[in-house]
């Protein structure tokens, strides 16, 4: 199967300079069946940012459910993210950002994982782990972490904004800096033990401005979950400045996943 990019996305569009807005999509049918989303932050965040896009879906009718990783384990993102899944009723599309994306690829082999969404993010083989994935395309040099003595690491306060957020105005990216959550730095190196893309369809948002993921992995990584892509004008953060292109990606996601649940 070969992946297939679907759009490059732009903070201004031409149908929204012609028409002044774009069309909200319809809210989702009462035939639907994957109508949770559960979204999963990166290292470095929590999962606050996730609101814009957790506006747009819940107003398309989605039950939208946020897992907050503490970041001190691989085993207890993981772990965090089954608890939330474990509450939803009927089955649901898995979302991670960045890291988050391995956490995905992880706890999305459940059984009420209909699809899996990867936002920015990596996702690891069973075997590898987070920091194998830097190998051959390392981060850009414009994203520094810094370990500290325990062991938990911080992106580099004069960088932060260049190598993160780079498309957030000043006041976010210093909000977001300032509010950063440390991450176990020996996640990185913890392998997995499934990959869920290899057996639940998968949809990926490759920002082209990414300053912490060089694109090119983020591409190779889609290409290899054979996700289908999507490409939009962004940092590494597309779900805090382009929430709607990042939701509609997710809400494509969910109606492919039911379309093919409905067909077997």
């Amino acid at each position: 199967m070969i992946p297939t990019i679907r759009y490059i996305a732009t903070a201004l569009t031409a149908a929204s300079i012609i028409s002044g807005a774009q069309a909200e999509p319809a809210r989702i049918p009462d035939t639907q069946t994957v109508r949770n989303v559960v979204l999963v932050h990166g290292a470095f965040a929590d999962g606050s940012g996730w609101r814009g896009v957790y506006d747009i879906l819940t107003s398309r009718g989605y039950r939208v459910s946020i897992v907050q990783n503490p970041l001190t384990s691989f085993a207890d993102d993981v772990n965090a993210t089954r608890r939330v899944l474990a509450r939803q009723s009927g089955p649901s599309v898995l979302v991670g950002h960045s890291y988050g994306g391995s956490v995905i690829t992880e706890a999305g082999a459940d059984a009420p994982v209909a699809g899996l969404v990867y936002v920015s993010a990596l996702a690891p083989d069973a075997g590898e782990s987070t920091g194998d994935q830097f190998k051959d395309i390392p981060a850009p040099p414009e994203f520094v972490i810094e370990p500290g003595p325990d062991g938990f690491g911080f992106v580099n306060m004069e960088r932060f904004k260049a190598g993160f957020a780079g498309d957030t105005s000043d006041a976010d990216a210093a909000f977001l800096r300032d509010s950063q959550v440390p991450i176990n730095m020996a996640i990185f190196g913890t392998r997995l033990t499934q990959a869920a893309w290899r057996t639940k369809p998968s949809w990926a948002v490759v920002a082209t401005q990414d300053r912490a993921i060089d694109p090119r992995l983020l591409r190779q990584q889609a290409e290899r979950a054979h996700a289908e892509i999507t490409e939009v004008d962004a940092s590494h953060v597309p779900f805090l400045t382009q929430p709607h292109a990042v939701a509609d990606v997710i809400d494509a996601a969910a109606r492919g996943a039911s379309r093919a649940a409905a067909s077997r």
